[in-house]
Parts: C-alpha cells; sequence; structure tokens
C-alpha cells in the first residue's frame, strides 16, 4: 500500500510548543499543544510523540519539516528541517492559505504579541511588543491566579458584567497594583475580569498596533484568541467582527508545515519519528579567530555535531560531522 505524503510544522515559543501534520491539500491530521517548560528541546520530543499517537502512520509518510518560534534553529536542527522559518512568516502563510482576503492578523501569545498588516496574500508590515509582558498570555494567567479563578473561564464571566473595572495595564506592575487596588475598593470580581479582558485589547493596540492601521477583514491568533472576553473587547474597540479560527492558536505551526510542503521535492525525505532515541544537547563556544569574538552554538546529537550558528565570518564557521 502506497503511503500519502504529509508534512510536519513545529512552532516551538517561550510559553507553548505547538505541531501539526498536514496533507498535501492542507488538512490538519494530528495537532499538539504542550507548554514548553523551559525546555525546548523535550518539548519539541513530547508534541512529535504525541503527533505520531495521532496520525495513521500506515496511511501516511511524512516526508518535509518546518519549524519556527523562538527555538525554531535549535529545534530544526534536532528534526532535520528542510525549512526554518520566523513566525511572522509562518503566520502570515498559514493565516492567508485559510483566509485569502485577510488583511490585519493579531496574534497575542503566552510572552509575545504581533500584529502582521497582509495585502494581497503578502505580509507587507508587521510590529512586535517589545521589552513587556502586559497584556500577553502569562500576563493573564498570573492574574487569574491572583483571582483564584481558571484563566479557561474568563471569558465567560466577563461576559457578566456590566461595569468593567478599568485596569492600567500599560504595565505588568502596575497592573497587577490597579487590580488589588480595584478588590480592595469592593468591586466585583466580575468586572475586574472584565476589564482585564479589555485592558489587553486596549493595551495591545495602543502599544503593539501602534501607528498600524486594522483594516478588516481581522483574524485573531494565539492562545489568547481562546479568551471570549478578551475576542469581544477587540470588537468593542475596534468596531469590526474579530475572526477566531478552532486552530488559531497551532496558526505558526501550520505554517510551518505549509512552508515544508513548498520545500523542493528534491529536499524531501521520510521523517523517522525516532527523537526520543537520541540525546540532544547545545554547546556554546566564542570564536577567537577574529574581534568580532562571535558566540556559536553548537547542536550535538548524542556526540555529533548536526548544525551550529552564530558566527559572522567564515572563520567561526563549525562544520557539523553529519550531513
Amino acid at each position: 500500500m502506497t503511503r500519502r505524503t504529509a508534512f510536519l510544522g513545529v512552532d516551538t515559543g517561550s510559553i507553548s510548543t505547538k505541531g501539526v501534520v498536514i496533507d498535501e491539500r492542507g488538512a490538519i491530521l494530528a495537532r499538539s499543544y504542550l507548554w514548553t517548560e523551559g525546555a525546548p528541546t523535550d518539548a519539541a520530543r513530547r508534541v512529535v510523540d504525541e503527533l505520531a499517537a495521532q496520525l495513521d502512520r500506515g496511511a501516511y509518510e511524512v516526508r518535509a519539516v518546518g519549524t519556527t518560534g523562538s527555538a525554531r534553529r535549535l529545534v530544526g536542527a534536532m528534526l532535520g528541517a528542510q525549512v526554518v522559518k520566523n513566525e511572522i512568516t509562518a503566520h502570515a502563510v498559514g493565516t492567508t492559505f485559510l483566509h485569502p482576503d485577510v488583511r490585519t492578523i493579531l496574534e497575542i501569545g503566552g510572552q509575545d504579541s504581533k500584529i502582521i498588516c497582509v495585502e494581497n496574500g503578502v505580509a507587507v508590515d508587521y510590529a512586535m511588543n517589545t521589552l513587556c509582558a502586559a497584556g500577553t498570555g502569562s500576563f493573564l494567567s498570573s492574574q487569574a491566579h491572583r483571582l483564584g479563578v481558571a484563566v479557561e473561564k474568563f471569558g465567560d464571566i466577563a461576559a457578566t458584567s456590566e461595569h468593567p473595572a478599568n485596569i492600567a495595564a500599560r504595565c505588568t506592575v502596575f497592573a497587577e497594583s490597579d487590580l488589588v487596588h480595584k478588590l480592595q475598593m469592593g468591586y466585583e470580581k466580575r468586572d475586574v475580569i472584565a476589564g482585564l479582558c479589555r485592558a489587553v485589547a486596549t493595551n495591545y493596540l495602543n502599544n503593539v498596533a501602534k501607528g498600524k492601521k486594522v483594516v478588516a477583514p481581522v483574524v485573531f491568533q494565539g492562545g489568547v484568541s481562546k479568551n471570549s472576553g478578551v475576542v469581544r473587547a477587540f470588537e468593542d474597540e475596534l468596531g469590526i467582527d474579530v475572526l477566531v479560527d478552532a486552530d488559531g492558536h497551532l496558526m505558526g505551526a501550520f505554517g510551518a508545515a505549509l512552508l515544508a510542503a513548498d520545500a523542493p521535492a528534491s529536499a524531501r525525505r521520510p521523517f523517522a519519528w525516532d527523537v526520543d532515541d537520541f540525546e540532544f544537547r547545545t554547546r556554546e563556544v566564542v570564536c577567537g579567530r577574529c574581534a568580532n569574538h562571535c558566540e556559536v552554538v553548537c547542536v550535538y546529537r548524542d556526540d555529533d555535531l548536526i548544525d551550529s550558528w552564530g558566527n559572522r565570518c567564515e572563520r567561526g564557521a563549525v562544520r557539523p560531522k553529519l550531513a
């Protein structure tokens, strides 16, 4: 029996690691969303194992791999990826595949946020948050813990509020101080939660999207897009409908898989699913061959060097032993 071709995409972020397997039409065959927990290689292993358990490997064979996210180079080396792309490209490719007419992509993840402006299916401008994590998923999770409420329930609780509290969310420290102050003043918890959801939207629009024109159709992605309270807040602030896909939190991985599908046929090869059989480790070395003193990151599978990066000239190139 001839197996059909499939493609793997993995998005490894600071908070969560996502993975999908798609077929040649772009339909998702398997999906995984796990916490990174400060160990991107371990998280990638767990995601790959979860995808392998879901996929009918007798019917499908993964022939190319794409990676994205903050640990894309490391995980790409680990998985032997044919394509390694940044998050902006991956999110734009995934979203325009599902929504060819999209004009604005809003994305809020665990510790970062981004806006991507699209024209005729091509990303033409973007911006990301800088130093502060206010208004991200980790910010909402920490406030939920402080309130003793599961963050997954924020949306339903916020919907019951008639008088949302005004929470200053331009900074995590200010937001936490303001939240405590509002509770001490006797504000109802539902009003504080609704205020937090609104603050996330206004903080995003005033900072990440500052200077950008938000044009419909608008698609909202990332883990925070699952919070219906934040979705409603964006719609109220923008005055337009905001689309949220069921798999919007996996869009980076989906885009990476689509990019892998576009890799040259000559670069394709069967993915072995054997990442648990090897030990992966990284080592940083400082090159002293010129005045740059580049910090070169070397990735080893068992004792074999499989990839390296960080050198700014050929003198600092570290050649892998394996192809």
